[in-house]
């Protein structure tokens, strides 16, 4: 019974990581430019690597580590 909390646990930690990684950030437009050769991506300018910070991810790995326990110290 445990082992199968622990993994809906590792499992919504998973989901929610990815959750907090897609919301609050402006998605993908094309460009607003006559001549496309200057802007051959669709991502926004600018977005760096903030999506991965560890207050936004925080709730993501108390759940993945809670659930990682009960799946490694549970019968």
């Amino acid at each position: 019974m445990f082992k199968a909390i622990g993994a809906i646990l590792i499992v919504a930690g998973v989901l929610y990581s990815v959750g907090a990684a897609l919301s609050h950030r402006k998605l993908s437009q094309p460009p607003h430019t006559p001549n496309n050769e200057n802007e051959p991506s669709l991502e926004p300018r600018g977005q760096g690597m903030k999506f991965l910070g560890l207050t936004k991810n925080l709730p993501a790995i108390i759940l993945i580590v809670v659930g990682s326990a009960l799946l490694l110290y549970t019968d």
